[in-house]
């Protein structure tokens, strides 16, 4: 049997060795398989985050007032998300090749940027979602119509807030060599678990305010004076959860699974290395598939926290239209100066 010194990967949990054995553990078949998918995925979110994204921040420098409490939280989100979203690409490529090629400091800063991607948008949502809860159980607070100061303090609190929870990764994060390739790794079991169970704490938090605030806005919608904005708003509110708790549920729930050996492996015998090989690959498949499925966030975050409403619709369509309106002008002003210029010149041209 090889002996070879294993490495967890960051924001994967998956092992990487010289053989793709850990523990008389093959893991061929599934690093493969994450390997094949990952980079296609991870490639396609990053266009649609890009284009998605953008897109909101370019509408609402346009047409809207960024003072506004509300305006300020869909415009950290979309940052947000294309922090998280730059990240991608050098994970696309590291998974492709299985081996990180751009050194350890960029290593380290990768990780750290996608950190406060992923945190600052978890706390956008949870923000956002008091704010809904807010606007809809007691329209006439002041928390409805803030603006201004309000806007930036809400603004540096996420983002401190998200720096400090992605700060540890500067501890953590390391550059290991084996015999054929380097991997960006946690450098400990203690680096893993800490990230591991931090981003379980965020879901739970999130899952917490999502329940809550949702549940009672539901219950407040159903009353009578509700009925005629029911439904629409119904259904947002529970295709929000369904995609959030569909996308994020089972990869936290799988990563947090992938963590308990770490804890408890020293406990372990050969008995029960047979039955742990086949849990573990199914872990990684199972890791895999969920993953593609939270991090696919950055690109879904600008169809239903922003053009699901009727304003940004209406500037989207407003845009469009302007934008069609600009070429159709150039197109007929181009068409007027190619007809002179050709009966000026007696000769003919065509378009």
């Amino acid at each position: 049997m090889a002996t070879t010194e294993s490495y967890t990967d960051y924001w994967t949990s998956e092992i990487y060795d010289d053989d793709y054995e850990s523990d008389g553990c093959n893991q061929t078949n599934a690093i493969k398989f994450g390997a094949t998918f990952t980079p296609l995925f991870f490639s396609t979110v990053m266009i649609f985050s890009l284009f998605g994204n953008i897109l909101v921040l370019v509408i609402l420098f346009k047409y809207e007032n960024l003072k506004s409490l509300t305006n300020t939280f869909i415009l950290n989100l979309a940052v947000s998300d294309l922090f998280f979203t730059s990240g991608l690409p050098f994970w696309a490529y590291y998974h492709h090749v299985s081996e990180w090629k751009f050194g350890e400091p960029l290593c380290v800063i990768v990780n750290f940027i996608f950190y406060v991607g992923f945190y600052s948008s978890g706390f956008l949502l949870i923000l956002m979602t008091i704010h809904r809860y807010v606007a809809v159980m007691s329209p006439l607070s002041d928390i409805v119509s803030a603006s201004g100061l309000s806007s930036i303090i809400a603004t540096v609190f996420i983002w401190v807030a998200s720096i400090l929870a992605g700060s540890p990764v500067f501890f953590f994060i390391k550059v290991k060599k084996s015999e054929t390739s380097d991997h960006c790794v946690f450098d400990s079991s203690i680096g893993n678990l800490w990230g591991t169970y931090q981003q379980n704490i965020l879901f739970v938090m999130t899952s917490a305010v999502f329940g809550f605030c949702y549940f009672q806005i539901l219950c407040r919608l159903l009353l009578p004076p509700a009925q005629r904005r029911r439904n629409k708003t119904v259904k947002l509110i529970f295709t929000l959860m369904i995609v959030f708790f569909v996308g994020w549920g089972p990869y936290n729930l799988v990563i947090f699974l992938k963590s308990l050996p770490l804890e408890s492996q020293h406990t372990l015998n050969s008995s029960l290395m047979s039955e742990l090989c086949k849990t573990k690959t199914d872990l990684n498949y199972a890791f895999y598939i969920s993953r593609l499925l939270a991090f696919s966030h950055c690109c879904l975050n600008p169809v239903f926290y922003v053009f699901m409403g009727v304003k940004f619709k209406t500037h989207l369509k407003k845009m469009l239209r302007s934008c069609g309106h600009n070429n159709s002008s150039n197109i007929r002003s181009r068409q007027s100066r190619l007809t002179i210029t050709s009966q000026m010149s007696g000769e003919e041209f065509s378009m």
